[in-house]
């Protein structure tokens, strides 16, 4: 079985990538293939860095607020280019009701700041395992 492919993305003008690194790091660790895409990422770029890595997973850090409008428009260009078989997760400061609006528009499992990255790993590798074609 191929590795897990994963593409950790920071979107529009969130200057803080630490989180993210650490996220890449962990998912590495874990066996997995991660390709960062590093700062100041469009909705279009790191839709388009996935499909030519081949990605399983998507994973945006997000730490500005912003994502009730970069989550929706990474989902819609992905379904849009034909990446409805790959998971659209990530992290940062959301809050729970955010959330729950984001999951019931298709978008995986959000993480809050001080999840431990063995639960993220586990998701990833879970979801792949289940919906993986």
């Amino acid at each position: 079985m191929k590795p897990i492919r994963v593409l950790v993305a920071k979107v529009g003008l969130d200057g803080h990538d630490r989180g993210a690194k650490i996220i890449a790091t962990a998912l590495r660790d874990a066996g997995m293939e991660v390709i960062y895409t590093g700062l100041r990422q469009s909705p279009e770029m790191v839709v388009q860095a996935a499909l030519q890595e081949d990605v399983d997973a998507i994973g945006i850090s997000i730490l500005s607020g912003a994502h009730m409008t970069v989550f929706p428009k990474v989902y819609q260009l992905m379904q849009e280019k034909g990446l409805t078989n790959t998971l659209l997760t990530g992290g940062g400061i959301i809050p729970e009701e955010d959330s729950v609006k984001l999951k019931a528009l298709g978008i995986g499992t959000l993480f809050a700041p001080g999840t431990n990255t063995s639960d993220i790993a586990t998701y990833i590798k879970e979801w792949v395992a289940a919906n993986r074609k």
